[in-house]
């Protein structure tokens, strides 16, 4: 298993400011190339209605970020016109694909959408990318998290369905080309587990890691008490639907009330980023539907 992570002790990285931003700055997708950070996260404003729009940062130790006066995804189709909500990225060959929730302001339909840049500053918006067509995520989809190679010539991403709201499974979708995608099974692959943290409902995290062992997804769970707490499963790499190994406890979890700090969500960590480095792995989360915070795990050789 992985971790065990420790809590930056500067946190949280990244609050609430001014502008698009003035009401909240958090879940966090962060990318890493030549030594320089760049995160994307889901902003809120006093001033609008909007249930986000998402901006971006920039850093180069990955801990001091510095965001930029714009966001770069914003509202302007049916799809999204309610809001840009929860960016998840990778970089594939020489492109990033930016998967968000676009809010329609209806529920049932698919709301998993896709944004495409080759500089990470101008995007193209693709729509909606994938339709419910199973009775277990009839209501929603949301959370899609690409796995960053392709599987048997097909690319694969994990992503969060239910049939009535909160009540959440994880599914598997494949695409020949990143940009059309179908459900590959009828039914999730993972389940909330009964007399766990995570025994009311899950939801996917940062982009998958391929190791040596397999394919590893963290992942957001929550059970009756409502608080949101952060696991790890194990796909296997040839079988991107089959569980080798997760997580009996969090690997992470709420060590402070961040809603008593920013009148946010308390006890609520929705991870959404992940660096891994030769010797750490660097995982962002929003906290308390407010901020961004970093915990850190030293990996022993």
């Amino acid at each position: 298993m992985i971790g065990p992570f420790v809590e930056y002790e500067k946190n949280p990285i990244l609050k609430p400011g001014s502008g698009f931003y003035s009401k909240a700055a958090y879940n966090p997708a962060v990318i890493k190339e030549n030594n320089h950070y760049t995160m994307f996260f889901r902003g809120e404003s006093y001033e609008s209605s909007l249930t986000g729009v998402i901006g971006i940062a920039k850093s180069s130790d990955g801990f001091n970020f510095e965001i930029a006066m714009k966001p770069v995804i914003v509202p302007d189709n049916e799809h999204d016109k309610f809001g840009c909500e929860d960016p998840r990225i990778v970089k594939i060959k020489e492109i990033y694909y930016l998967t968000y929730v676009g809010n329609p302001g209806k529920y049932g339909r698919g709301n998993i959408c896709l944004a495409t840049s080759k500089d990470l500053t101008t995007w193209q918006k693709h729509g909606s990318i994938l339709i419910p067509t199973n009775d277990w995520d009839k209501g929603q989809v949301k959370a899609g998290a690409v796995i960053p190679e392709p599987i048997n010539g097909k690319y694969y991403m994990y992503f969060m369905g239910e049939k009535e709201p909160w009540k959440t499974a994880i599914g598997l979708a494949e695409s020949e080309d990143l940009l059309k995608w179908n459900e590959s099974l009828k039914e999730p692959v993972a389940l909330p587990r009964s007399g766990f943290f995570d025994s009311k409902g899950i939801e996917p995290g940062p982009t998958p890691v391929i190791t040596s062992e397999g394919i590893w997804l963290i992942y957001s769970g929550w059970g009756d008490n409502n608080i949101y707490q952060i696991g790890a499963i194990l796909f296997d790499r040839e079988n991107p639907s089959r569980i080798i190994e997760r997580s009996e406890k969090p690997i992470v979890t709420p060590s402070r009330n961040w809603g008593e700090y920013y009148g946010g969500i308390p006890g609520h960590l929705v991870p959404e980023g992940l660096i891994v480095e030769n010797d750490r792995w660097l995982l962002y989360y929003g906290v308390a539907d407010r901020s961004c915070c970093i915990s850190i795990w030293e990996v022993k050789k």
